[in-house]
């Protein structure tokens, strides 16, 4: 399970250390273009049901911490559909990967 560490939040975000991997691509991308949005995600099935948002901005610190040493193989299909979320007004959703096949190296 990895981690994001956001701000001065005391409760860091726990996302699954693959799909932290493809999340941390597209923030990457948007924040060193200076944009702003929002980071929803469904919560784990050991935390409370439901979901958050957090609104992610360039000047906030962030923190991506892995617990595989290893970086993944990425999925550029999953890649261009969490950008696709992350430009649109509901900002960048945490969704399932696809299950294309269509991966290459980090």
């Amino acid at each position: 399970m990895g981690t994001i560490y956001y701000g001065d939040s005391s409760a860091p975000i726990e996302i699954e250390d693959r799909a932290l991997a493809h999340l941390k691509v597209v923030i990457a991308t948007k924040l060193r273009r200076g944009e702003s949005f929002t980071l929803s995600w469904t919560h784990t099935d050991d935390a409370e049901p439901g979901r958050s948002t957090v609104w992610l901005h360039p000047s906030i610190p962030l923190r991506f911490v892995f617990d595989d040493p290893e970086p993944a193989l990425l999925s550029r299909t999953w890649i261009e559909e969490l950008a696709a979320s992350a430009n649109s007004s509901g900002g960048l959703m945490l969704v399932a990967e696809p299950t294309d096949g269509n991966s290459r190296s980090s």
